[in-house]
């Protein structure tokens, strides 16, 4: 039995999987909200002692840098050791991975039905993809051909600087650049970029989330953006899907992903109507043109399934990546 997780500072999502049929095929799952939680092993004791399973192998998608097997969570107190975990699991090895990496991975073994396409184009399917995913935090990763797979390049590309593209771009990042050492990605295209960039527009206009630590502004924002109530709020959400645009068509250009970009994390789904309304696509492809690599040819899907990066740290631990 195989055991994956996708841990972040919002959720810990834990999954059993079982290989049937050459497939993954999910048999138990349970989500923990992580602040609840002193660390990993707790809530992978805590699953295990609900499933009674015996684990062959386990890998896990944790958000921060992995080194060395070994990660600080961002957005969160956890200190994870792949050594340590192993023990705990009476395995030879527990591989962890850059939360990204386990969504890169994930793709590979999603259904069609898993994906809206954004833009169509011309993918090539042994060739580099772009995955990017904004969430509690900012995730990007590279899913580069070998040569006979693909492997997964994990980043920490949300704490790179910020670079406007328009004056309004420019402006905000003023705003940001006065009450902050650094303005990194991060710090708009995320859940807290929200409030970042509403604050922006107009300081006058608040909302009950803004005060009130027990309503996530985000969701607020985005709610009364996508139901038309309120100006500043689809203003904003305007700017930050122009923003993510930009990012991903960046990533695209930097990895030469002619095998797609691919946009996960919760944020997607929740705004998707917003994703496909064709600024999120203008500004990916809004680039100063190169000598062979048409970015107009890349093809563009937002990841609508959420375990994505579960199933993709399973994938990783059964093929032992």
């Amino acid at each position: 039995m195989i055991l994956g997780g996708d841990i972040g500072g919002t959720k810990a999502n834990l999954g059993l999987f079982d290989v049937q049929g050459g497939a993954l095929t999910r048999v138990a799952h349970k989500r923990y909200v992580s602040a609840e939680h002193a660390g990993l092993r707790e809530v992978v004791a805590d699953f295990l002692g609900q499933t009674g399973a015996k684990i062959t192998a386990a890998s896990f998608g944790i958000a921060g840098p992995v080194l060395d097997n070994r990660v600080q969570a961002s957005n969160m107190p956890w200190l994870v050791d792949g050594a340590q975990m192993a023990e705990f699991l009476s395995l030879s090895r527990v591989h962890l991975l850059n939360d990204l990496q386990a969504t890169a991975y994930g793709i590979g073994v999603l259904a069609p039905a898993d994906l809206e396409t954004l833009a169509s184009g011309d993918a090539i399917s042994k060739a580099t993809r772009a995955v990017i995913a904004a969430g509690t935090g900012l995730g990007e990763s590279v899913l580069f051909w070998d040569g006979t797979q693909h492997l997964a390049m994990p980043s920490e590309a949300g704490h790179s600087d910020f670079a406007p593209s328009t004056d309004q771009q420019a402006d905000l990042w003023k705003f940001l650049k006065a009450r902050n050492k650094f303005v990194f990605q991060e710090l708009i295209l995320s859940g807290r970029g929200f409030q970042h960039i509403h604050a922006f527009l107009n300081p006058s206009v608040k909302h009950p989330g803004f005060d009130d630590h027990t309503i996530d502004p985000a969701v607020e924002i985005t709610q009364l953006a996508l139901a038309g109530q309120c100006p500043v709020c689809v203003s904003t959400l305007d700017l930050w899907i122009e923003i993510y645009g930009s990012e991903a068509g960046n990533l695209a250009l930097r990895a030469v992903a002619r095998g797609g970009i691919y946009v996960a994390g919760g944020i997607a789904v929740k705004v998707l109507p917003k994703l496909k309304d064709g600024r999120f696509v203008a500004a990916a492809r809004a680039k100063a043109k190169t000598g062979g690599f048409a970015i107009e040819t890349v093809p563009i899907s937002v990841v609508l399934d959420e375990e994505c990066p579960l199933k993709g740290a399973a994938y990783a631990a059964w093929k032992g990546l």
